[in-house]
């Protein structure tokens, strides 16, 4: 650290952050300048990964990388993760803003193409996810209880999968918007439970909040979202990321929707005997003249 020949000024943003460590690098010490190079090459993973996480893959101890933030002018480790996610943040959310339509004869077919594309790209992104799909499952069957929780429009996709647990004979809890907080909803949730979050730019603080404390719960935590900027992601086991770029609304539910449809039907094909029965149970509900027209039979 006494190598260095001038003071580094704090940066206000990831641009200035970058420029003070490119002009830096060549007077920086050896951990130093893997954590700088680290920062440069890799900024949108370590902002959302933990200290101990980074310090693992740099080899270096948590004490360095807060004496390296302090180096680059900031208070420890936390306000330099600051910068970092608030730069990712920036790249993702007004992307979403800049979809436009064009003419007015042409709204239906560029509606059609945009939403193709929500999907295809959703699909794109869970098969890359394959190994943590199969694991998400196997989560799940071995929870005790699954809390399904969303705010907002994404409420919505959370409560179509909650319903489709109970299809399955699972026990689960709808944790949404009501007369008892988030934080509240999720008090009795335990280490055996698991809790599965949907939710979509802007991001909401009191979700976050609740899934940080379900994560000193020790609860498995799975989370479907729009992008790793998401700040819960941070706080997940499993991450699965959906596209919903939308010209209205804000947010499109069309990749979310067809990732709880992909989500639960490999759930309901790897729960083996036990799900074709409660699928059994659930055609034969359908087929019921008491609540339902004949013609709906299937």
């Amino acid at each position: 650290m006494k190598k260095q020949k001038r003071r580094i000024e704090k940066a206000k943003d990831f641009a200035s952050l970058e420029g003070e460590l490119r002009a830096n690098m060549n007077i920086f010490p050896s951990k130093t300048r893997r954590v700088a190079e680290y920062i440069l090459g890799n900024s949108s993973e370590l902002a959302f990964s933990s200290i101990s996480e980074t310090a693992a893959k740099l080899k270096v101890s948590r004490a360095q990388l807060v004496r390296v933030s302090r180096v680059l002018g900031f208070s420890g480790y936390a306000e330099l993760k600051g910068i970092l996610k608030r730069e990712l943040l920036t790249q993702v959310i007004p992307s979403k803003i800049g979809v436009e339509l064009g003419n007015e004869d042409d709204i239906p077919v560029e509606l059609h193409k945009l939403e193709q594309a929500n999907i295809e790209e959703t699909c794109k992104n869970l098969l890359l996810s394959k190994d943590d799909l199969e694991k998400f499952c196997e989560s799940i069957k071995k929870a005790d209880c699954i809390y399904c929780m969303g705010w907002g429009i994404s409420a919505i996709p959370s409560e179509w999968f909650y319903t489709r647990l109970n299809e399955l004979g699972l026990k689960s809890v709808l944790v949404r918007r009501g007369s008892l907080s988030l934080l509240e909803q999720i008090r009795g949730i335990g280490k055996k439970d698991m809790l599965v979050v949907f939710e979509l730019a802007n991001y909401v603080i009191e979700v976050t909040e609740a899934v940080k404390d379900t994560r000193l719960k020790k609860a498995h935590i799975g989370v479907i979202t729009d992008s790793p900027a998401a700040p819960l992601c941070e706080y997940s086991d499993e991450k699965f990321y959906v596209s919903d770029n939308s010209p209205l609304f804000g947010s499109s539910l069309i990749g979310m929707m067809y990732a709880v449809q992909v989500l639960t039907c490999m759930l309901a094909c790897s729960m083996g005997a036990k799900g074709k029965e409660a699928l059994k149970h659930q055609k034969e509900t359908l087929a019921d003249k008491r609540i339902y027209f004949p013609h709906f039979e299937r």
